[in-house]
């Protein structure tokens, strides 16, 4: 679960991050998690996630939300069976929360800063 988050800081578990990250569904983080195109998500961003048994992944874009998911990126993981929902970073956290507390697959992906 995450604990906090604010610019640049993310909590989880008692483990504070600095650096953008992946949470899987098993509760494994993964950071730093670099894109290919820094503030675009692109399917091949998230070759983690669709490793994993994750069926909803929440991202989170940054505190503004200048992260932008890549026009098909949407698509992509609905072939892949995973549901995206996209947000600002304070919101997606609370997200997962709210549902990795009632189901166990799901994955996240965040932006800290921007």
């Amino acid at each position: 679960m995450i604990d906090s988050y604010a610019f640049g800081k993310m909590t989880i578990t008692g483990k504070t991050f600095r650096r953008d990250l992946i949470i899987l569904p098993d509760g494994t983080v993964l950071s730093p998690w670099l894109r290919k195109s820094g503030h675009r998500l692109e399917i091949c961003d998230l070759e983690a996630v669709l490793d994993s048994p994750a069926k909803i992944l929440v991202i989170g874009t940054g505190k503004p939300g200048l992260m932008k998911p890549h026009a098909t990126l949407f698509a992509d993981l609905r072939e892949k069976g995973v549901t995206a929902m996209v947000m600002p970073s304070k919101r997606a956290a609370e997200k997962f929360n709210s549902l990795a507390g009632t189901s166990n697959d799901v994955a996240a992906c965040f932006h800290l800063t921007c």
